[in-house]
């Protein structure tokens, strides 16, 4: 049994979102245009989705890529995940990104990213000095520096 949330939704009828297999946790996204997009390599391209949410209070919906695209194309979302806030209201775009060697269309009524509903937390920064931090083995590393550490 999985839980629902009601989503208020609004979208063009090519541009439904759904889910490609019932355990998938993305909603597909469609590409809803005139004509296709070429992206150029390195080139980012802004790919509307027909799509408006109303995300309750207490969710946000993000934006990911889709792994086909990645590992066929070099196609992706430039800011992974995009954060869809409960009291955003325009339309759901995705700032796609070609890193591969090649030109690449999107074409009208692709599937280009996946949707993902996740509760937020939200904290309460308590403000104190630095020093007030304790020590940990990692510290400040970062950036790869836990490698290290798994070889040993």
């Amino acid at each position: 049994m999985h839980p629902r949330i009601s989503i208020r939704a609004r979208f063009l009828p090519e541009a439904e979102p759904f889910y490609a297999t019932s355990h998938s946790s993305g909603m597909d996204l469609i590409a809803v245009l005139d004509q296709g997009i070429v992206l150029k390599p390195g080139q980012r391209g802004l790919i509307p989705t027909g799509l408006f949410l109303a995300v309750p209070d207490g969710y946000e919906a993000q934006v990911r890529p889709r792994s086909g695209l990645a590992i066929k194309h070099g196609i992706t979302c430039v800011n992974s995940p995009g954060t869809i806030d409960a009291d955003y209201r325009g339309e759901i775009k995705v700032i796609m990104i070609n890193l591969g060697d090649s030109d690449y269309t999107v074409e009208p009524g692709m599937r280009i990213a996946q949707l993902v509903f996740a509760p937020v937390v939200q904290a309460t920064l308590q403000y104190s000095s630095l020093e007030g931090l304790e020590e940990t083995e990692r510290g400040s590393g970062g950036f790869g520096s836990t490698e290290d550490a798994i070889r040993k």
